[in-house]
């Protein structure tokens, strides 16, 4: 960041939906020194990690292996381990990210099955089913399920999807993305018969990108052994040491781990039902404010179904050619200090989203909301009252 930049008052407001602000107490734990791979303390790091994410998973005996990814390098992970080229993997249809892990399955040369998407609704477990039904050879490896789409900020029923991969009596391993869930919707890896869950530090985690992992179960980790595609960084068998160096095919991001270890006990001393429960209430509360600004005609919720609206992102669609969405992020950050984010992929220019998820409280969510409001109104852009609506739902909760 240039130094010649003007100092601004107070502090500017992250609500995207990753990265998301970091605790105090994260910061100070990623300021020390690195260690020499022998100190001992390095050992107690990770471990305490992988405790910290089995118990946040909720999975008793998965096998944890983090990366120095983001997100997408531990799909590369889950591809490379669990489908050799040629093998067939099945991708359900949630928006803008199952789409990108079809396409980084197809670069890798897997065949993808896909069932189809349908704008603003979660995935379709019916279609799911008939798909693996359809497989009677049973050639689909695995299902990849995206949790939360943080594009458009809908999530799907993971228990709904286990049924169907149940009801078609088929094989395939399933594969949760909790990228965007894990730390802010209930997620339960092995009571939901998951068997590998795939997430990264950015988002409910509370920390700097740069920490992608997957946790993986023995049915999983048996098919990782059995599979011949050609990898070396990503490999689960390899890393599956008891020495730092190996568990990371070289050096541990030491600082990002300090951070995530501290991050984890955070959730910790919470509890996760509580931070389950703020997170609902703080959606609730965003939910409240875009229920108030659609009634100028102009914004509306992506997700049409209320029940599949993310705790963690929320998604507001764009009339068309109402307003320019750059624009008004523009004004929100540099004039009302609100940093937003905006659509991806086919969502590009045609939704802007608040993040809601990670090291938030009610006062971040009013002053994030008041900032989007008055950039809104500012622009001309014509909105019910959304603020004062937000807070009722938090009064009220």
């Amino acid at each position: 960041m240039s130094t010649s930049e003007p100092r601004i008052p107070g502090r500017r407001f992250l609500h995207s939906p990753g990265p998301t602000p970091l605790p105090d107490a994260v910061l100070h734990a990623m300021s020390v020194q690195p260690m020499d791979l022998g100190d001992p303390r390095v050992g107690a790091n990770i471990a305490a990690c992988e405790r910290g994410l089995r118990g946040l998973l909720q999975s008793d005996a998965a096998d944890v292996f983090m990366y120095a990814s983001n997100g997408h390098g531990v799909w590369e992970a889950v591809i490379q381990n669990l489908a050799a080229p040629g093998q067939a993997v099945l991708v359900p249809g949630t928006g803008h990210f199952s789409e990108s892990w079809a396409l980084q399955a197809e670069a890798l040369g897997c065949r993808v099955v896909r069932t189809p998407w349908r704008e603003g609704w979660p995935i379709d477990a019916q279609a799911v089913e008939q798909a693996l039904r359809d497989d009677r050879a049973h050639e689909i490896q695995a299902v990849f399920v995206v949790h939360t789409d943080t594009a458009s900020g809908v999530t799907s029923d993971v228990a709904a999807l286990r049924r169907a991969l149940d009801a078609a009596r088929h094989p395939a391993l399933f594969v949760v993305d909790v990228v965007a869930s894990l730390g802010a919707a209930p997620f339960a890896m092995d009571a939901g018969g998951v068997d590998v869950a795939v997430g990264a530090s950015q988002k409910g985690l509370m920390c700097p990108p740069g920490v992608g992992f997957v946790a993986v179960n023995a049915k999983a980790l048996a098919a990782a052994e059995r599979c011949t595609a050609p990898r070396f960084y990503w490999d689960w068998v390899r890393r599956r040491d008891a020495m730092p160096y190996r568990k990371f095919c070289g050096t541990p991001p030491q600082n990002l781990l300090f951070g995530l270890e501290a991050a984890l006990g955070l959730i910790a001393d919470e509890g996760l039902d509580a931070v389950w429960a703020r997170h609902a209430r703080l959606a609730a509360a965003v939910q409240a404010a875009v229920q108030g600004w659609r009634e100028g005609g102009v914004l509306d919720f992506f997700a049409r179904e209320p029940a599949s609206r993310s705790v963690a992102v929320t998604t507001i669609a764009v009339k068309p050619g109402a307003f320019e969405v750059d624009a008004l992020r523009h004004v929100a950050r540099e004039q009302f200090q609100v940093a937003l984010a905006g659509g991806l992929g086919p969502l590009n220019g045609r939704a802007f989203r608040i993040g809601h998820l990670g090291d938030s409280n009610p006062a971040m969510i009013l002053g994030a909301l008041a900032g989007t409001e008055a950039a809104l109104r500012s622009m001309g852009v014509p909105v019910g009252e959304g603020v004062p609506r937000a807070v009722r739902a938090l009064a009220e909760r």
